[in-house]
């Protein structure tokens, strides 16, 4: 079980990530903080795995939270939630210990398994993968709406069809193989195939 606390003071916003979040069985949100310093005094007392947070929150902000959590023996992985996609806030936000970072507007997908590399020490960290999270495609988002695929999976599967291992879409993407592998697993369920030629097939019919 991943423990997440989300510090964000647009409650809809943190709200919304919570439900999201919570219907994944092996995450769990502790709590939610209107700003930064609940945030930390919450941590006094209590772990959690994975922090999200907003970088423009009152009393203590975000790069206040990285500053101050990343000062302590004991430090939970922090992901940056931010509706900039400037390069320059990002690299402040790695200078200042960021473990991962994702722009609001990104794929719900993405978040998820943005958490899960986070907590397991595989993210890579990677600014043109930021941008590309949340890029808006009409024709990824009527293939999400047919087969329930995300971005990242309909890109995936353009990739496998056109010949590429694991290691090669990986190193394309910015994303580790073992993301790809879970990708993949994922992406046979939702298609209902079992094995490469099966899911290169089922390309060629989805005309991707």
């Amino acid at each position: 079980m991943i423990r997440i606390a989300i510090a964000d003071d647009h409650t809809l916003f943190a709200k919304g990530i919570e439900g999201l979040l919570e219907e994944h069985e092996d995450l769990l949100v502790m709590g939610l903080f209107p700003n930064g310093q609940e945030l930390v005094e919450f941590l006094e007392s209590n772990t959690a795995d994975v922090v999200l947070t907003d970088l423009n929150m009152p009393i203590l902000d975000g790069f206040g939270v990285l500053s101050t959590l990343k000062q302590q023996e004991v430090c939970p992985k922090i992901v940056v939630l931010s509706m900039y996609d400037e390069e320059k806030i990002y690299k402040e936000c790695l200078d200042k210990g960021a473990d991962g970072f994702i722009l609001k507007d990104a794929d719900p997908d993405e978040l998820v398994f943005t958490i899960r590399e986070v907590h397991e020490g595989r993210h890579v960290l990677n600014f043109d993968r930021v941008i590309e999270q949340a890029r808006p495609n009409a024709f990824f988002d009527s293939f999400r709406d047919k087969y329930r695929l995300s971005r990242r999976e309909v890109q995936i599967v353009s990739l496998v069809k056109e010949g590429h291992t694991n290691k090669e879409i990986a190193g394309q993407l910015g994303l580790s193989p073992s993301t790809i592998e879970t990708h993949r697993k994922n992406i046979h369920q939702k298609l209902g195939v079992n094995s490469r030629i099966e899911l290169v097939k089922k390309a060629y019919e989805m005309n991707l």
